[in-house]
């Protein structure tokens, strides 16, 4: 039984896709509308349907939400942009010098004044790569009383 007819009809007045159209039982009072009153008549009476449109689950999106929440996702498949991009060389020198200057003021007590200074300086002026080694020069230079 061909209802591309009336499934075309349906459509118009529906305003959507044809592949949305919905015939229920009664094929045969389908069949037999041929104008768009017909359809209307039908379309009232519950013979003709339209399907809802079918949207774009959000299932993988809100697990891959929840995997980055848990630090998930970082690898370098993932990263795009430099290094630097992702954390300003500005920042990481702020964060590393400002690491340094708390782990050196928590010795301070244990130094002289002006070793202090003269390992405030060399901190300000980048001489240390790291925290640890800053605490392994003071250790070396026997800074520390």
């Amino acid at each position: 039984m061909r209802l591309t007819l009336q499934r075309r009809l349906a459509a118009q007045v529906m305003g959507c896709s044809e592949k949305r159209i919905r015939f229920t039982e009664e094929l045969d009072s389908v069949k037999e509308a041929i104008t768009k009153a017909d359809i209307k008549g039908l379309i009232k009476k519950g013979l003709v349907k339209k399907v809802p449109v079918r949207g774009i689950s959000r299932y993988r999106a809100r697990i891959r939400i929840v995997q980055k929440r848990k630090g998930r996702r970082r690898g370098h498949g993932t990263r795009k942009g430099k290094a630097t991009s992702r954390l300003p060389s500005k920042e990481a020198w702020i964060n590393k010098v400002r690491l340094q200057r708390e782990a050196l003021k928590s010795v301070k007590g244990k130094i002289e004044p002006k070793k202090y200074h003269e390992l405030y300086m060399k901190i300000k002026g980048g001489f240390f790569r790291s925290k640890r080694h800053l605490m392994l020069y003071i250790e070396e230079q026997g800074i520390k009383k």
